[in-house]
């Protein structure tokens, strides 16, 4: 069968007609990424952390896969100080309210968007006083040079989006306002993050300030001793000397302890909304806060939903996957209907009298010919854009789990480190007591007491910050799974 040219335009005819009424939408269509299929998160898994019964901050806790996040996660620690204040910086930090603030106007530019599916529609009028030369004709049907024209108006105007662009575009700001959506959430989990550490931060100083003022106290009474006996004659000057030095060192450590408390509490101050005049009224000690003892653990199918940097990266893949399609549709045919409705007077009291009125219908449509290549090289950088978002949400994965493995590999290291930082105070306890009595009976020189209290001193410091590394974990681990955020009333979740 031949095919005659009116039987090839034919279909032409009607597919155009289709897209003209009913519309597509040109460009990939977005698929979500497959989470990835792992097993696990680490390669060993973790269960159980060891305890160490005798130390505050040292019970082992149990990790529970599959379990769900809290959205409160910093009421476990058991310390009302810490939830209010947490609760306080999420209500008044600028931070967070920037990124609510941010969630409003992607979602205004959305709102916006979406208009231009509707015709727009505009009302005008006009007034004008002329005067027209002599030698042609009036302008009116008067023979009048002076003449007055008053003008309402109504135009209606309408863009077809045969090719998708307006669709494309609004799901690219709807990609945008998911990713500000997001935003929101890491701020709000990094908000409460960054307050439990600098309140573990805080309770570890303390406690840290606490072995150093004791350290000095006992070097203080130890000189005070020896003082009395160089003056009896029982110790030499060189004996004085060494536990002037002592004490010196242990002193100087001090200060930059206090500074760090100080800039500790300025940092809670300025998180929770307020000045760092301001004093907090919440003091944080290790012994007010309880460790966890059960900990949920997310699946790794779980975590690319879960974590809000993961989804942010996401939205930004399906932004980029859309703006392929605007760069397409810009390279097609627009289409433009217009229509304007109106009246033409020389006096205002004939504005709508019979005979004056007018009217137009219009049609037009443009296809781009020739630019240079400024559309096709357009489109060329957005599906280079799009590869370069996958791969940043590759990138963005990758990092999401390495963070839950170096946060359950943390718990499990430093559980044991304050195992063994424990012991090493005990240990650094019995040899100080040895010491003493030896230097009493004269079994010891004054040396070996100094170098036993050193590392008495060196002990209880660095068991003190093992019990803040534990507490420190338990709150990186909840970040790092993403905060229980989808558990929050306050935070919208789609």
């Amino acid at each position: 069968m031949t095919l005659t040219p009116k039987s090839r335009l034919a279909p032409f005819i009607a597919m155009s007609v289709s897209l003209f009424i009913s519309g597509c939408a040109v460009g990939p269509n977005f698929k979500r990424p497959t989470p990835p299929d792992v097993p696990g998160y680490t390669p060993t898994p973790i269960s159980t952390t060891s305890s160490t019964p005798d130390a505050a901050g040292g019970e082992a806790q149990r990790l529970l896969e599959g379990s769900d996040i809290p959205g409160e996660w910093w009421t476990l620690f058991r310390s009302k100080p810490l939830s209010d204040l947490i609760e306080r910086s999420l209500k008044a930090n600028p931070g967070l309210k920037a990124a609510q603030a941010v969630l409003l106007v992607a979602r205004e530019n959305v709102l916006a968007q979406r208009g231009a599916y509707y015709p727009s529609i505009t009302g005008g009028f006009s007034a004008t006083r002329a005067k027209s030369a002599s030698d042609l004709s009036p302008v009116t049907n008067t023979s009048a040079l002076n003449y007055s024209l008053y003008t309402p108006q109504v135009s209606v105007s309408y863009v077809p989006d045969v090719f998708g662009l307006n669709r494309r575009t609004v799901e690219s700001l709807g990609a945008q306002e998911q990713q500000a959506r997001f935003a929101l959430a890491a701020t709000h989990i990094t908000l409460s993050a960054n307050v439990a550490a600098g309140a573990i931060q805080e309770a570890s100083l303390r406690g840290q300030i606490e072995a150093t003022r004791q350290m000095i106290a006992i070097n203080t009474d130890m000189l005070e001793i020896l003082r009395n006996q160089f003056a009896a004659g029982y110790v030499s000057r060189l004996d004085v000397a060494a536990q002037e030095s002592q004490l010196a060192q242990i002193a100087a450590t001090l200060p930059p302890l206090l500074k760090q408390l100080a800039q500790q509490r300025d940092l809670l101050a300025v998180l929770s909304g307020g000045f760092p005049s301001q004093d907090l009224p919440e003091k944080f000690e290790l012994s007010n806060l309880q460790l966890p003892q059960e900990l949920p653990v997310s699946l790794p199918s779980q975590l690319v939903e879960q974590r809000p940097d993961v989804r942010q990266a996401e939205e930004n893949l399906h932004s980029a996957s859309a703006q392929i399609g605007v760069a397409v549709a810009n390279r097609l045919p627009s289409f433009a209907l217009t229509a304007d409705a109106g009246s033409m007077a020389v006096t205002l009291g004939r504005m709508f009298a019979g005979g004056n009125g007018f009217w137009d219908l219009g049609a037009s449509v443009t296809q781009p010919i020739f630019d240079g290549g400024t559309l096709l090289h357009r489109e060329r950088a957005a599906r280079a854009a799009y590869d370069q978002t996958a791969e940043q949400y590759r990138g963005t994965v990758l990092t999401a789990f390495q963070n839950v493995a170096d946060t359950l590999n943390a718990l499990q290291q430093d559980a044991d480190g304050l195992k063994a930082a424990a012991d090493a105070k005990d240990a650094a306890g019995v040899t100080l007591d040895l010491a003493k009595k030896q230097y009493e009976t004269g079994y010891a020189n004054y040396l070996a007491l100094l170098n036993a209290e050193q590392t008495y001193q060196e002990a209880v410091i660095n068991l003190v910050q093992a019990q803040a590394n534990r507490y420190t974990d338990t709150a990186a681990l909840f970040q790092a799974l993403g905060g229980g955020w989808w558990n929050r009333s306050d935070l919208p979740k789609y």
